[in-house]
Order: C-alpha cells, then sequence, then structure tokens
C-alpha cells in the first residue's frame, strides 16, 4: 500500500492507497474537497468538522439518490428517495448553523 498527500479545504493529509487505486481515490478527495468548500463558502458554518460531516452526509445522499435513480431505469417502478432523509439534512443544516461556535 502506498501513500498520497492530499489537500481537502487546504489541510494537508496523509492517505494508504491500494496501488492501483490512485485514480479513485484523488476523485473522492476531490468530491469531499468540492463539498466541503461549498457548504464553508456559503458562509453559515466555520467548523471543520461540522463541514465535514454535512458534506459526508450530502455526499451520501446524493449517492443514494443516484443508485435509487440506476435502479430505477432498470425496473419497471424506481423507488422515491426517503423524504425523511432530507428533513433530517434540514434540521441538522438549521442547528448548526445556528450555534455560531467554531468547536
Amino acid at each position: 500500500m502506498k501513500q498520497l498527500d492530499v489537500q481537502i479545504m487546504g489541510q494537508s493529509y496523509l492517505l494508504g492507497c491500494p496501488e492501483d487505486g490512485d485514480a479513485k481515490l484523488l476523485l473522492a478527495v476531490e468530491r469531499v474537497d468540492a463539498a466541503m468548500c461549498k457548504i464553508r463558502d456559503g458562509g453559515k458554518i466555520k467548523a471543520r468538522d461540522r463541514i465535514a460531516v454535512l458534506a459526508a452526509l450530502n455526499l451520501s445522499f446524493d449517492l443514494d439518490s443516484s443508485s435509487e435513480r440506476e435502479a430505477g431505469a432498470n425496473t419497471a417502478e424506481a423507488r422515491t428517495p426517503d423524504p425523511r432523509l432530507s428533513q433530517i439534512l434540514a434540521r441538522l443544516d438549521d442547528a448548526l448553523s445556528g450555534d455560531g461556535q467554531l468547536i
């Protein structure tokens, strides 16, 4: 296993990577960095850990939604996204943006 030095939101991380996994890992880093920067640039949340949690939730939601779309393309009936997840994300956004604390 080799290591890659990457940057996410301007901070360096040394990540372990399988020998043939460079491209996948770099794509994942790019997606995480873009998601985190988008949240940070929104201006409401400053703490990295909170930004990371929101980015992870958003990426997971997007992944689940795209998986459902693909499954729907292969079946007669497509499942609709769970509205509870959208509600949880909205409540989490509200809770994290309202406290004004950095940690």
